[in-house]
């Protein structure tokens, strides 16, 4: 059953219990930051902000930093389109920044700032950030070793950020490479890069991989871990114990897949994947299409087939398929709490799904081989379009992400699955995007893609979650 706010509200205490035991994402009433009257859950109701930037929950703050466009360096600039993002703890003088020092003995010591000077302190994070560009807009400049394709305007930004979340330096960090939506980190403590494309005209190297990134940025090459597939990548979550990766693609006409990469290797290590493996999709027998499952808590036994040319040098990998479980939107993933989290945004009758929802939010166990709905967005409730996922340091919940309609949240949930408002995007329309904790838990870090792109560092009272 399709329960809405407003057949809540006028539905009185049998339409909450129906939202309780559906497991909702759509329980929440208000309809802007102004007219809040209270989070149930959560960190409270969210204040204005005098800027007309960000809203928070009070004794929440955010720092502004890496808008696209800022200059880098002489003839670079911040590119736009910012997307994914997964941090690192910083190592002081061993990382890799141009124009950045890790020590005195640099002839530009005396030139740096007194932040720049301290970078090398315990508790700094670095940032490596998706830029989801083809070949318009800020495009992403690197040297060529770091250049994959001159062609394409997508890549990475790699950000050195101090305890309190203020920038202290950064530089692209991978450029050539299309349309990067989201990815991955590596239990080896790297960043997958995906692009979601199969290729674009003018073109001069096949598209649609997975990069991998140092974020320390000293052993970062532009090729493409083919092991991985070429198709429309969303994001991948890799199971730091068997080195499995789980990857989601976002295509239609088919509508995509979800997959896992077994690697020949047994240990991790920088450029591990190049080293080959199996790339399988998941299959349920008895559901066609992810979006027939309503209910959360359903758990379904899964099946692995194995994809014949998972370079698609014919034809596109979700096309090699006459039977495979499907599903319309597929976005975010993020490994947590032993299970590999992955989203799906949206499903539409109207275009060719099998049910209507807003979006879930799933699970793989690979210790049990199923999966299991967790949280679905019904249809016209105030959120809707979860794409990022984090999974919260606090309270067992998640953060993801809105790509969808109207004004743009990030939601948060509790340890019992309950939903809340976390922030919202009080200057535009664009989607939040990125959404990533610190690697001490600190800080949140979370991008407003476009109009224009800028990424926030958000500190505040992490242990007051209620719910």
């Amino acid at each position: 059953m399709s329960v809405t706010r407003r057949g809540v509200v006028k539905g009185g205490a049998a339409g909450a219990l129906s939202i309780a035991l559906a497991g909702s994402l759509d329980g929440i009433f208000q309809t802007s930051a102004g007219a809040d009257t209270g989070e149930a859950f959560g960190y409270g109701p969210l204040v204005p902000d005098p800027k007309g930037v960000l809203d928070l929950p009070k004794g929440f703050s955010y720092k502004t930093l890496s808008v696209e466009g800022e200059p880098i360096s002489e003839g670079v600039v911040v590119p736009g389109h910012h997307d994914g993002t997964a941090t690192f703890p910083a190592r002081g003088g061993h990382d890799h920044f141009p124009h950045w020092t890790g020590g005195p003995e640099s002839p530009d010591w005396p030139n740096l700032s007194e932040r720049e000077r301290g970078s090398g302190r315990r508790g700094q994070t670095i940032l490596v950030r998706n830029h989801e560009q083809s070949t318009n807009g800020t495009r992403a400049v690197a040297p060529p070793e770091l250049t994959y394709d001159p062609v394409a305007g997508g890549g990475t930004t790699n950000l050195l950020v101090d305890r309190d979340g203020g920038l202290v330096s950064q530089y692209v960090s991978l450029a050539g490479t299309a349309v990067n939506c989201a990815g991955g980190r590596t239990p080896w403590g790297t960043w997958l890069t995906c692009e979601e494309t199969e290729g674009f005209t003018g073109q001069s190297k096949s598209h649609g991989w997975v990069f991998e990134v140092d974020p320390y940025g000293r052993r970062t090459k532009p090729v493409p871990l083919t092991g991985l597939g070429r198709f429309a990548h969303e994001a991948v979550a890799v199971d730091p114990h068997t080195l499995t990766a789980y990857l989601t693609e976002d295509a239609s006409k088919p509508f995509g897949l979800f997959y896992r990469f077994r690697p020949n290797a047994h240990r991790g290590g920088y450029h591990t994947y190049l080293k080959g493996g199996e790339l399988e999709a998941l299959n349920v027998p008895s559901v066609p299409d992810l979006s027939l499952v309503t209910e959360p808590g359903t758990k379904l036994r899964a099946q692995w087939v194995d994809v014949p040319d998972p370079s698609a040098k014919q034809t596109s990998v979700r096309k090699q398929f006459e039977s495979i479980t499907r599903s319309q939107k597929l976005e975010g993933a993020w490994w947590g709490h032993g299970k590999a989290y992955f989203v799906a945004s949206f499903s539409s009758k109207e275009a060719g799904a099998a049910g209507d929802h807003a979006g879930q939010v799933w699970t793989y166990d690979p210790r049990r081989n199923e999966i299991e709905l967790q949280l679905i967005f019904k249809p016209g409730g105030r959120f809707d379009g979860p794409d990022n996922i984090t999974v919260s340091p606090y309270g067992g919940g998640v953060i993801l992400a809105e790509d969808g309609d109207g004004e743009q949240y990030l939601v948060g949930t509790t340890r019992k699955n309950r939903p809340f408002a976390f922030a919202r995007n009080a200057l535009n329309g664009s989607e939040f995007a990125g959404v990533t904790f610190s690697p001490d838990g600190r800080v949140l870090f979370a991008s407003r893609q476009s109009d224009p792109g800028a990424t926030f560092a958000i500190t505040g009272p992490w242990h007051r979650l209620r719910g």
